[in-house]
């Protein structure tokens, strides 16, 4: 059955280590391994293997953004949020998209600095070529050292009945993204790595591009050059609202591991909800030293051997399995890896329209330096609610909110029913606003209860 796998890889013109790579997890699935780490395995990372954010170095270390090579995962459509194209493309701040703000923030570097920090975006066959088209307003990036964008990998779908390739005409159906884990792969494959080796660049910064808290700060490349560590995730507090999202841990001789929800044994599900015990969450802002990289590849033959994640979906009324990895988990395989605890700022991803709310609002706010900020006295952002009958997708939230309420004093807002917000409102506090009949509100103060009539 694998050589039907390979056959169709080879026939889409994949790379052999992304063959190789695919072939080596798909044996784990067919010996029966489901990529589970039980509770029983590991336990709440120690100390020694935590960094405070707050005690990173406070000298001038501007030096080392020479050394960086800044990498925005960028492989997302955003269908969740009704989009059709790539979602960094999407308005966040006035008409300023996720794009123009990560370009801007790193041509500021730039310009303040002297040193020409590489910019690339990883994208899926998806978003390459929306990304392309998007970043010739940008000559400085397209004409930089290193190239602007590269694709990933793409995995074949499995047939959970027999383990054989999915088979669709419609021939999208047959291949899924395998998960951002596949970046070694493709910079190995590519000869990336390398030519960024070649060129200086020491450190690579690994983020996503729909989280404009992810900026780039050289003292963290600073910390990793003067303590020898090859492998730093950022992470966050976890709190009541984070309890579903995979978790640090590390195992019993001491390792760090990142354990996914889709990795969790059923009966384990309670204690790894408890934020008490695992009190931290990745947050996908990955650095990398570059060597140690290129090291462990040569001495896996090119492979990163990431721990397995098995997605199992329903595509055209079948059950598949998505074979899948997450970047995140090569914290396991860097001896010495460490993370760093950073503040809720550095984490602030639009994964709905929830959270796009919120960056669009005054609780945010766009620095000189392009870099996307809580506003001033403002320590986390507000709770936001919105009935998902009316405001589940960009049109639907471009229809209702012509006009951005102020935040900046709200800590919680739950909307329930279909209401456009005019000109000039402001909600302060905890704001509950509902209404059994569409209404337009304006030029108003809002806070407690209201129900709209």
């Amino acid at each position: 059955m694998l050589s039907q796998f390979t056959r169709m890889m080879k026939a889409e013109g994949l790379p052999e280590l992304a063959i190789r790579t695919f072939s080596s997890y798909y044996e784990a699935l067919k010996k029966g391994e489901k990529g589970m780490i039980p509770d029983a395995d590991i336990r709440p990372p120690s100390t020694e293997s935590l960094i405070r954010y707050e005690d990173l170095s406070s000298q001038d270390i501007s030096r080392y953004l020479k050394k960086i090579a800044v990498i925005k995962l960028n492989g997302g459509l955003g269908t969740s949020m009704g989009l059709s194209r790539a979602k960094s493309l999407l308005p966040v701040k006035g008409n300023m998209t996720f794009l123009d703000i990560i370009v801007r923030h790193v041509l500021a570097l730039r310009s303040g600095s002297g040193y020409e920090i590489q910019l690339m975006f990883m994208n899926s066959f998806a978003t390459e070529k929306d990304t392309l088209k998007y970043l010739e307003k940008y000559p400085d990036l397209m004409n930089q050292e290193l190239p602007a964008t590269f694709v990933q990998n793409k995995y074949p779908r499995v047939k959970e009945e027999d383990l054989t390739p999915m088979d669709s005409k419609d021939k999208t159906q047959n291949w899924n993204p395998p998960g951002h884990g596949d970046i070694y792969t493709i910079l190995s494959s590519t000869g990336l790595l390398q030519e960024m080796i070649n060129k200086g660049y020491r450190y690579a910064f690994v983020s996503n591009s729909d989280n404009l808290g992810a900026t780039v700060d050289p003292r963290i490349a600073a910390y990793m050059e003067e303590h020898q560590v090859p492998f730093i995730m950022e992470v966050c507090d976890r709190l009541e609202m984070d309890k579903k999202g995979g978790h640090l841990a590390e195992d019993h001789e001491g390792q760090l591991l990142l354990r996914e929800v889709a990795q969790c044994p059923q009966e384990d599900i309670d204690s790894f909800q408890d934020i008490e015990k695992y009190k931290f969450f990745n947050t996908n802002n990955l650095w990398i030293d570059l060597q140690a990289l290129d090291w462990h590849l040569i001495t896996g033959e090119g492979m990163m051997n990431l721990p397995l994640i098995i997605n199992p979906k329903e595509a055209e009324g079948k059950k598949v399995f998505q074979i899948e990895t997450a970047m995140g988990a090569a914290i396991s395989s860097f001896s010495g890896a460490k993370a760093l605890v950073v503040p809720r700022e550095r984490f602030a991803p639009v994964k709905t329209t929830n959270d796009l709310l919120a960056v669009w609002s005054d609780a945010y706010e766009l620095n000189d330096q392009y870099q996307i900020q809580l506003r001033r006295g403002l320590y986390k952002s507000p709770y936001i609610e919105l009935d998902k009958r009316y405001y589940n997708d960009i049109s639907a939230m471009q229809k209702r909110f012509p006009h951005i309420p102020s935040l900046a004093g709200c800590k919680e807002l739950i909307v329930t029913g279909d209401i456009t917000f005019g000109e000039e409102v402001i909600c302060d506090g905890r704001v509950n606003i509902s209404s059994s009949t569409p209404h337009t509100i304006r030029n108003k103060f809002y806070t407690g209860t209201i129900e709209l009539e």
